[in-house]
């Protein structure tokens, strides 16, 4: 219980860290977003190509299968 409510706590305390209105960490908070983005965007796209070439690589292996299961 206490973890929750120290959990509360801190996280109310960042959102009000990363408000405008807050301690004015908000310029602070948008940089960070801007360069962070595009790496988290380069990373995502590395991930979904991954996964691409495994289903790919899944279909063919369904599709001998298939045709071993027919013979």
């Amino acid at each position: 219980m206490k973890s929750l409510i120290i959990g509360i706590v801190i996280l109310l305390a960042a959102i009000y860290m990363v408000l405008p209105v807050g301690w004015g960490w908000w310029g602070d908070v948008l940089t960070f977003l801007k360069g962070a983005l595009p790496v988290l965007a380069a990373f995502i796209g590395l991930i979904a190509i991954l996964i691409g070439i495994a289903d790919i690589k899944d279909r063919k292996d369904a599709k001998k299968e298939e045709a071993l299961e027919k013979r």
